[in-house]
Formats: structure tokens, C-alpha cells, sequence
């Protein structure tokens, strides 16, 4: 038996008896469960069944059964603590020396005993002051206002803990000693370790369990100003933040049965979208996204939806859970939800029915990132390298090497980035186990294409009709988003103006990177230069504009806007496809 808080309890909650049963037994999935055959008995038809959400198995023919333990002991032929290393090596957690239980060890697993039976009274006692005391009441209205129910309060235990600084030390000091009030992290000593008072005063109390249901510790709320506005327990014999998620212990089965997670920060956040129908839901209890947690999570399935927080904090919280995950080779998908609400804030004013769409519509990983990298400056080189950066040890992550290829065209597309140039660049990081590009920044993505490159060469030399095609240019502003627009519009001033064009002039008036593209262009060979040909350069302008058009509508459709703006965006679509097709 794994007692709570214990080494072996904590190998149980992060061991994936699939993987690890999946190493002696060839299994298949069987609807909600695996199956394969038996290892205990001979069979032909596979009787032998495992159940990834009670991490237990069973065979039907011959009645054997248990837990990860149970089976690694009778199929390697060991005593319980060999199978518990056993186990905890085969899911990479570290391996205390060995030794024997000593009469200390015995003493701290009943403490950790006494502390869940602390956690137990403690509920009792904050569920009890919401609903029966004066206190109570105010922090009942807070929780009705939030759009929380009677019967919502008592499904997730919510209560209140009172502005009295000792009435839980009053109820738990005549049973339990000081020092184990203290561990509990239910109790705090002043700073002169004289006298001891409630940890939780003044504040909604919402019980975190484990993945038994065991209550193992408390986050709060401060109902008034006081700071700070969350107080979640401390590390405690039976508690480790990195290794719990809210809500998991109700979430198992909807995990399973869904085969995919919404992972968002707080408690009200978990428990808006519990109420919203979708169970499937956790929290990272509003703390860094911790890998044994995403470990926990892997045991009930490797597809996630990161629904933090929009905020710079939710942010930056989302990407680094994103790197996390994809180590752990989840599916993340990402849901940023409009208006910079968080999921409990979007639900009670859009309703269940809105974020469920958002939800299902929610974009892979990669789309996400690289919305956020469109925010960065790429009007250079630098800058673009800078959004490159910030992508590449996201996509190196990504296993699949065709999958890999399409999400470094879409970037390429997206960023206006040369894609060869990218593509090799990309490989070669990956090779040598880079997490950035060495690329030198006028390099990337300033190779004009070769209608910009046309047209330049025209506008400096074609004298009988680059006044024609400058007036073409500026009049439907072809030159506005290329690459090359600075040294057009360098060009178009002094062409428009009747003015001579001295190269040397525009080129003063150029950074860097644009002077060497501009004299880089003067000085290449070149063929006669026609109106026919700076027609069809004209138009290969007006194709690509169409084309950034086009994917700024997809954008804006993406965006789920209202109704009107929708059928709009949706014959704007319409109308671009329909001039694309006709122009190729």
C-alpha cells in the first residue's frame, strides 16, 4: 500500500501503467481501455485488459489483477520496494538510497496521515463558515455574483476561512501537537515563533485534492483588499505544488473519454469551464507549469488545449508550457480567447455555447506562436531574425519531419522569410542542436523578388516610360508591404516629380540593407527593358497583394467576429479567390 505523501504514492500518481505494462505486453486500444494478451496464462484471445484512468489491470481468464506495483512484482519476481525503484526508474524519477524504514520514517508517514486528517477537519470547518456565519454570507454574495451556485459551491467544497486569527488553531490544538500544526501549513508562527494563528484568514477557501481525492491542501482568496489577493498552502509532508493539478481527480474519466485536456490557471477558471459541461479541464493552480505534473496529465492522454490567462504573465506562461509539453510529445493546441478575458470572465459574459466554438476552432501550437511572432518588428532584417528566433526551438521540437517542413512554409509564408534560406537554416540547428539561427540579419528575407527587381531597374533606367509605370505603381500603392518599398518609394519620389534619378542620392537616403540591395540590382545583367514586361510586373504586384490580402481576411475570419462583420470578411474571401483564380 502507497501511504499518501509517500515516495511510492508519488511514483504511483506520475507512472503510466500503459507504458509501463505496454514494455512486457503487447497492447491495443479497446474502446476506453487497453488490451493484449495475457502474460500470467496461456491465451490466444486477448483477455487481458488495462484501465489508463484507475491504473489498475485485470485479466478475465484467468482472474489476476492490481496495480503497477502488483504487476511489475509478479512479472519480475520482486518484493514491493524493489518494484516501486523498478517503476520509478522506468519513469524517470529519481531513486532515493535504500535503506530501512527507521522508527523516524514510521513517525513522519503517520504524521503525513494525521496532516490529511488536519485537511479534512479543515474543510469541514470552511465549508461550515460559508454557509452558516455572518462572514459567511458576504463571501456567499462575492461567490453569487461570480455567477456560482448553491449547489456549484458544495460540488467543489468552497467555503470560508473567518477574519478571527485562531478559530481552526482552536479546533485542532487540542488534538493535534504544535509542531505538526505548524507542518500542516494550516497554521503559521510569528516571526518570534511565540504565537501561533490561522494561515488563511478572511479568504474563500477552495480544497486541492490529489488524484485519490485526498485534500491536500488549500488555495484562497482574499474577499477584501488584502494582499496577497491568492494564498495557496506551502510545501507540506503531503503537498509539493509541482506535482498536483486541480481538478484532475474529478477530470480522470472526462480525460479519458475525451482523450484530450484543457489546461487553464486558477480555480475559477477550472471550475467556469466544469461548469460549462466540459469536465476535462485542470489547473495549474495559477503557479509554472511543473514537468511532473505534465507527466501526471500524460497518464490520461497527450493531446492539450493551453487556455491561460491572455495577460504578458498568461503569455509568457503559455509558451514556456508549450516548450514543456511538446518535450513530453503532447498535441498542444492553444485557445487565446478575444477581449483579454481569462475562460471564467469569457463565460459568464459570452456564454458556455461561444467558448465552447472557440474551443473546438482553437488553433495548433505553431499558429499561436506565430501570431505572436507578426507582433514583433519585421520591418528588418534584425527583427525578423529576432521572430525567427523566438520560433525555431518550438518547431525543432515538433518529431514529425514532414510536419516540420509544412509549419516551416507556413512560417517562411507568414513572416515574408525566403523559404530555402529558412529551411536550411532550420535543418542546419537542428543538426548541430542550436535553439537559434546564426544568420547574418540582412540575409534573411531581403532578397527582393524578381518583378520588384524589374521594376527597380525600370524605374532607374527605362526613361520613355517609368513616369507610366511609377504613376501605375503609386496610384494603386503596389509598392505599400514588399520588402523592397523603401527603395521604391526612394525611387517613385523623384521619377513622379520629373526629377533625373541619381542612384547615389536614393542610395543616401537607404539603410544599409537596402543600398546593397539597390546597387546590387543596378550592377546584374540585364535584358531590354519593355512596357510589356513592366505590364506583367505590374500585375504579378497585384497578384501578390491579393494573395496578403486574402490571408488577412482568412485572419480576420479566424477571429470569430460578430455576424455582420463575418458575412463581410466571407464575400470579401470570396471576391479575392475569384480574382487569384482568374489571374493565373
Amino acid at each position: 500500500m502507497a501511504e499518501a505523501g509517500s515516495f511510492a504514492d508519488r511514483v504511483k500518481q506520475q507512472a503510466d501503467i500503459v507504458r509501463v505494462i505496454g514494455e512486457y505486453v503487447q497492447l491495443k486500444k479497446a474502446g476506453q481501455n487497453y488490451r493484449g494478451l495475457c502474460p500470467f496464462h496461456s491465451e490466444k484471445s486477448p483477455s487481458f485488459n488495462v484501465h489508463p484512468t484507475r491504473q489498475i489491470y485485470h485479466c478475465f481468464g484467468c482472474g489476476v489483477g492490481g496495480d503497477v506495483f502488483k504487476f511489475v512484482m509478479e512479472m519480475e519476481k520482486c518484493p514491493f520496494p524493489e518494484a516501486i525503484r523498478v517503476v520509478a526508474e522506468k519513469c524517470g524519477i529519481a531513486v532515493p538510497a535504500p535503506r530501512e524504514r527507521s522508527p523516524e520514517e514510521r513517525r513522519e508517514n503517520q504524521q503525513r496521515a494525521l496532516i490529511i486528517e488536519m485537511h479534512r477537519v479543515a474543510q469541514s470547518f470552511f465549508t461550515k463558515n460559508l454557509e452558516n456565519t455572518a462572514e459567511g454570507k458576504v463571501a456567499r454574495a462575492y461567490l453569487e455574483d461570480r455567477g456560482l451556485t448553491k449547489a456549484v459551491i458544495e460540488q467543489f467544497g468552497i467555503g470560508y476561512a473567518p477574519s478571527g486569527g485562531d478559530i481552526l488553531l482552536r479546533q485542532l490544538k487540542t488534538k493535534y501537537p504544535d509542531k505538526l500544526l505548524v507542518e500542516s501549513g494550516l497554521i503559521s508562527r510569528d516571526q518570534n515563533g511565540n504565537r501561533l494563528f490561522d494561515r488563511f484568514r478572511r479568504r474563500i477557501t477552495f480544497p486541492i485534492a490529489n488524484e485519490s481525492g485526498k485534500i491536500v491542501a488549500f488555495g484562497c482568496r482574499a474577499l477584501g483588499d488584502d494582499m496577497p489577493k491568492y494564498l495557496n498552502s506551502p510545501e507540506t509532508p503531503i503537498y509539493s505544488k509541482s506535482n498536483v493539478l486541480y481538478h484532475l481527480d474529478r477530470a480522470k474519466d472526462a480525460l479519458r473519454r475525451s482523450d484530450f485536456a484543457i489546461l487553464v490557471e486558477g480555480y475559477m477558471d477550472a471550475i467556469a469551464v466544469a461548469r460549462a459541461g466540459i469536465s476535462n479541464v485542470v489547473a495549474s493552480c495559477g503557479t509554472a507549469l511543473a514537468e511532473p505534473q505534465i507527466k501526471l496529465l500524460s497518464r490520461f492522454t497527450h493531446r492539450v488545449i493551453v487556455n491561460y490567462d491572455p495577460d504578458t504573465a498568461g503569455q509568457t506562461a503559455t509558451e514556456r508550457g508549450i516548450s514543456l509539453l511538446l518535450e513530453q510529445d503532447f498535441e498542444v493546441r492553444v485557445l487565446a480567447l478575444p477581449g483579454k478575458a481569462d475562460p471564467d470572465k469569457f463565460i459568464r459574459e459570452q456564454g458556455k455555447d461561444a467558448y465552447i466554438k472557440l474551443l473546438k476552432e482553437s488553433p495548433p501550437y505553431v499558429d499561436y506562436l506565430i501570431a505572436r511572432a507578426r507582433r514583433m518588428d519585421l520591418t528588418t532584417g534584425e527583427g525578423k531574425r529576432n521572430a525567427v528566433n523566438f520560433l525555431l526551438p518550438y518547431v525543432q521540437k515538433i518529431p514529425n519531419r514532414l510536419l516540420r517542413s509544412e509549419w516551416a512554409t507556413r512560417i517562411a509564408q507568414q513572416l515574408r522569410l525566403d523559404e530555402p534560406v529558412l529551411r536550411a537554416e532550420i535543418s542546419k540547428a537542428a543538426a548541430e542542436r542550436r535553439d537559434q539561427i546564426k544568420l547574418k540579419p540582412e540575409l534573411i528575407g531581403r532578397s527582393a523578388k524578381p518583378a520588384e527587381r524589374r521594376i527597380i531597374r525600370m524605374l532607374a533606367e527605362a526613361e520613355s516610360f517609368r513616369l507610366e509605370l511609377a504613376y501605375q505603381i503609386n496610384e494603386a500603392q503596389l509598392h505599400v508591404g514588399l520588402e523592397t518599398e523603401k527603395i521604391l518609394a526612394a525611387l517613385l519620389a523623384p521619377v513622379l516629380a520629373g526629377e533625373p534619378v541619381q542612384a547615389t542620392e536614393i542610395g543616401a537616403r537607404l539603410d544599409s540593407t537596402d543600398r546593397r540591395i539597390l546597387f546590387e540590382i543596378l550592377f546584374e545583367d540585364s535584358n531590354e527593358l519593355t512596357w510589356e514586361e513592366a505590364e506583367s510586373c505590374i500585375e504579378a504586384l497585384k497578384h501578390r497583394r491579393a494573395e496578403r490580402e486574402l490571408a488577412e481576411v482568412q485572419r480576420g475570419i479566424e477571429a470569430n467576429p460578430s455576424g455582420p462583420d463575418l458575412r463581410t470578411l466571407l464575400e470579401r474571401k470570396q471576391h479575392l479567390m475569384k480574382r487569384l483564380a482568374a489571374s493565373r
